[in-house]
């Protein structure tokens, strides 16, 4: 399992491709940033919807985006999405607007918990994650998702 990797290491590697975009704070915005990171991962690799990269960007990102409503937003002030499509992954940064609230060690959660597993499954689909605090403003947590098939 991956660890977290803090600022030093986010640095992404040259990306191919590049869009960055800002959500509205709210559960359609997080859906929004979902189906819309699966359609740019579609169009930058030709890869189809229903591939297992197309499915682990959608759970990365559903995740982040989220975790960036749940907890880490302020009344008013929406979220980011940006995606970098790399050599051999894209990389999701979703950037929110509380650098005091960094993310808890991904660990196991008890059986009936209802929440607490978003950080674990990022964990368990990424080849790399990480967060930083870029400013006194905003965190950025990250991930890159691989864009090997593995048979579908």
């Amino acid at each position: 399992m991956t660890q977290p990797h803090l600022a030093d290491e986010a640095q992404p590697r040259t990306p191919t491709h590049h869009l960055t975009l800002r959500f509205s704070s709210t559960r359609r915005g997080a859906r929004l940033a979902r189906q819309l990171a699966v359609q740019q991962l579609t169009e930058w690799t030709g890869l189809p919807y229903d591939s297992d990269p197309a499915r682990t960007v959608a759970l990365v990102t559903a995740e982040l985006a989220s975790n960036a409503v749940r907890h880490g937003s302020l009344p008013g002030r929406d979220f980011r999405l940006t995606l970098l499509h790399l050599r051999q992954a894209l990389r999701i940064e979703v950037t929110d607007t509380r650098p005091e609230r960094l993310p808890s060690p991904a660990t196991a959660q008890s059986a009936d918990a209802t929440s607490g597993r978003g950080l674990l499954l990022v964990q368990a689909y990424a080849d790399r994650w990480g967060y930083e605090a870029r400013d006194a403003y905003t965190k950025t947590i990250w991930a890159e998702v691989p864009l090997h098939t593995t048979g579908s």
